[in-house]
């Protein structure tokens, strides 16, 4: 299973675009990836298209089972 199950594409954005992207992010503290996709979701809310947050994958070792 892949480290992310997030989907990857390339995204050709105005360099002013995203030297704001980039500093509403760093003010966040957060990655321009991240604030993206916070500003793509409140926008699809603002439009009323609701769009659920899937489970991330877990991390580190599982539980020990008890024998």
């Amino acid at each position: 299973m892949p480290a992310s199950a997030k989907k990857a594409f390339a995204l050709r954005l105005d360099p002013a675009l995203y030297a704001a992207i980039e500093r509403i992010a760093a003010a966040e503290l957060r990655s321009a990836n991240a604030e993206i996709e916070i500003l793509l979701r409140e926008a699809l809310a603002r439009r009323g298209v609701g769009v659920k947050t899937t489970e991330a994958p877990k991390r580190g070792r599982p539980p020990k089972e008890e024998s």
